[in-house]
């Protein structure tokens, strides 16, 4: 089964492609290639600011808010697109997870305060949900926002904030309401991080890079002016936000193009003079990551298309999630069997080696280890696959 393009959207691909060409740094695109760390915040604004001056920044956004009008397979290819040029991935946080609450709940001060930096690249922000015993349970969160006048008085602690140390704001879930069901005494609270009393401390990663944070928040002092939609309905915004981000929590993209690389490092290495790609346990790994990949690229355009089903969309999101971080684990872990011994060595950007004649190393060798390890946590962030598992049993199947 194939997925044949019109004739209009081929000549889109190529429109995104001939930009992308143009356009894209080839330092970014070769930092992405590598993939020693997450980008920077310089790299992320860079490449945000070339997208939003060619109007193309947030394409899953309505237009009404700057997005493109593009149908959602228009949407579909210039991801594969980006991903496959090794263009940044623009910062979630802002774009991804909170824009669309604030369009769709927020007063329109809200809106007209925020959207606007978030749209350019200029604003970054974080995510304050999980926390050290409420992570992939939300609704065990402990941190407070006692009203005072005007203002909420927050404390608590939250952790596994991406981008959190360069960000410049925080959408955070408190808790206003100690004395009702858990889900209904939630809201959803916007706070400076410039604030006194906010305290960003780093998580290092198993990798060795800096990417997530624990935030901790002591009698920080927030306007109730910002706070999002009505107070107590916090679990409502965070639902839909879920749900929004139902087809990209698959990582269609990063799994479609790290099984290129596979393939390219599988033609290239050689076991008695054969390429890898021809040794059977090797060919049979590739054919079912391809398989596999297929059918969930099947499942993204299927709700990228809207199809109707009769099962809850939080219990779909959960399904491709699921699916999603397990095919990143494997294409990453198969990159680095394919490679050996030689995926230990751990070479950074500036290594003399890289610049060696001969080269030790092929280009396609530096970042392999580190990437795999990074991909290690895909199936415990945005939800624990565990957690996953328990509600598609629950709203899907009723158990």
């Amino acid at each position: 089964m194939r997925l044949e393009l019109s004739s209009a959207d081929e000549t889109f691909r190529q429109q995104v492609r001939a930009f992308l060409r143009d356009h894209l740094p080839p330092g970014l695109a070769a930092r992405g290639y590598h993939g020693f760390t997450p980008p920077s915040r310089e790299d992320l604004q860079c490449w945000n600011r070339i997208l939003f001056e060619k109007g193309w920044s947030a394409p899953h956004w309505p237009t009404e808010y700057g997005g493109t009008g593009w149908t959602p397979l228009q949407q579909h290819i210039f991801e594969e697109e980006c991903h496959l040029a090794y263009a940044p991935d623009l910062s979630w946080q802002g774009l991804r997870l909170l824009g669309p609450v604030l369009y769709t709940y927020a007063s329109e001060a809200l809106k007209k305060q925020h959207m606007p930096g978030i749209l350019s690249g200029d604003v970054l922000w974080a995510q304050g949900f999980s926390e050290p015993n409420a992570g992939s349970d939300l609704v065990s969160l402990k941190t407070r926002a006692q009203r005072q006048g005007d203002h909420y008085i927050v404390t608590g602690q939250k952790t596994w904030s991406s981008e959190g140390h360069y960000a410049d704001w925080g959408f955070f879930l408190v808790r206003t309401d100690p004395n009702v069901k858990p889900q209904k005494g939630i809201s959803f609270l916007l706070i400076d991080l410039r604030s006194p009393g906010v305290t960003v401390r780093p998580i290092i990663m198993i990798n060795g890079a800096h990417y997530v944070n624990e935030i901790f928040l002591d009698n920080v002092k927030v306007p109730v002016a910002n706070l999002v939609g009505a107070e107590g309905q916090g679990w409502t915004y965070t639902k839909f936000l879920l749900d929004h981000e139902r087809t990209s929590s698959a990582f269609i993209y990063f799994s479609k193009r790290e099984l290129q690389r596979a393939k390219e490092i599988a033609r290239a290495e050689r076991r008695n003079g054969d390429p890898l790609i021809e040794a059977p346990e090797f060919a049979r790994r590739i054919a079912g990551i391809e398989i596999d990949l297929l059918a969930l690229e099947w499942s993204v355009l299927r709700m990228l298309a809207d199809e109707k089903t009769e099962h809850d969309p939080l219990a779909v999101a959960s399904t491709l999630k699921i699916r999603g971080s397990e095919l990143q684990q494997r294409v990453t872990e198969l990159q680095t069997d394919l490679l050996g011994a030689r995926s230990l060595r751990d070479i950074r950007v500036g290594d003399e080696s890289m610049t060696a004649t001969p080269v030790p190393w092929p280009n396609y060798v530096p970042g392999r280890m580190s990437t795999m390890l990074h991909t290690r946590a895909v199936t415990i962030y945005g939800g624990a696959k565990e957690v996953q598992k328990n509600i598609i049993a629950k709203l899907a199947f009723g158990l």
